[in-house]
C-alpha cells in the first residue's frame, strides 16, 4: 500500500500563513483535489487570511493546479485577504506568463519578499 504523506506544510507567521508544497510534481487529479481540500480548510479557519504559497519544492504542475489557484484567490479576496506566490521555478513561471496569470497573482522571489509586501 502506498504511503500517504501530507501534500503541504503549514507555518503560521506573524503577518501570514505560509503553505509550502511538499511534492515535486503536482499532476494527478487526486493530488490536486487533496491539495484543494487541505488549502481550503486552512483558508476557512481564518476570517481575513494573508496566505503565501511557497512553490520551492515544485518542479512540475498540471494546468489543473492553475484552476485551483484561481479558485483559491477568488475565495481569499472574497474574505478581504491577500494571496502571494513565491519560489516559482523559471519553467513554471513561464506557464504563468503564457497564461497571463502573472497579472492575476503577486509573485515573489522568496517568502521574505512576499511577507514584506503584505499590507
Amino acid at each position: 500500500m502506498a504511503e500517504i504523506k501530507p501534500r503541504i506544510s503549514v507555518e503560521y507567521a506573524e503577518k501570514a500563513t505560509i503553505i509550502s508544497f511538499t511534492d515535486e510534481k503536482i499532476l494527478e487529479e487526486s493530488d490536486i483535489k487533496a491539495l484543494q481540500d487541505s488549502i481550503m480548510s486552512v483558508v476557512e479557519q481564518t476570517e481575513r487570511i494573508n496566505l503565501i504559497l511557497d512553490f520551492g519544492n515544485v518542479r512540475f504542475l498540471s494546468s489543473a493546479v492553475l484552476g485551483l489557484l484561481i479558485r483559491l484567490s477568488k475565495r481569499i479576496y472574497e474574505h478581504d485577504g491577500q494571496l502571494k506566490l513565491c519560489n516559482i521555478t523559471p519553467k513554471i513561471f513561464e506557464i504563468f506568463k503564457i497564461t497571463r496569470l502573472t497579472k492575476t497573482f503577486d509573485i515573489y522571489k522568496d517568502v521574505e519578499g512576499a511577507v514584506e509586501d503584505l499590507s
